[in-house]
């Protein structure tokens, strides 16, 4: 199949990505360690298997890539903005471009927001992996992660982890 498109992302517990003003400093778990499992998740090694970030524009605003330094980040922006370094903007069909990228040798390619970029990958059934991780926060209102008139995608749930309150899904597409 060659490599894998990982959806890897934190929602509250109402289905949304950031809140209204695009924040995401809610994104904490409640300080409860009483339920955690005994394996912790890392996201280390989660980085460790990726080699490819995939992000759209106001995402690659607002986060600092500084720590996807040694990765390729690839953002999808209507704008005719100029790649440097290891960002590389794409102006044409992102699902396309990354469909053909996953043909490539290379590790995982994760997907890592925002909504409108995830909602054309989710439509294009084409993510492997969904890795949700469930903030215990009612936001009320926000950008959801999704927009609605999804295929039909069916899901094995390989792992879960409890940590500080924050429940994390891993799951695999059923085929």
């Amino acid at each position: 199949m060659g490599r894998k498109i990982i959806l890897n992302l934190a929602i509250s517990l109402d289905g949304y990505i950031a809140d209204e003003d695009g924040r995401y400093d809610w994104i904490e778990g409640d300080g409860n360690n009483q339920l955690n499992t005994e394996k912790p998740f890392n996201f280390t090694e989660f980085l460790d298997g990726v080699d490819t970030v995939v992000m759209g524009k106001k995402a690659y605003d607002d986060c600092d890539i500084e720590e996807y330094k040694t990765k390729h980040v690839i953002v999808a922006t209507s704008q005719g903005l100029e790649s440097h370094h290891n960002v590389e903007f794409v102006h044409d069909d992102i699902c396309s471009y990354i469909g053909r990228l996953r043909q490539k040798e290379g590790k995982d390619i994760w997907l890592f927001g925002g909504s409108g970029l995830t909602d054309c990958f989710i439509k294009a059934d084409i993510v492997d992996e969904y890795i949700i991780g469930i903030i215990p926060i009612i936001l009320g209102k926000g950008r959801p992660l999704f927009f609605g008139s999804n295929p039909t995608i069916k899901l094995h749930l390989d792992e879960y982890i409890v940590e500080n309150g924050i429940t994390i899904l891993r799951y695999s597409k059923r085929f």
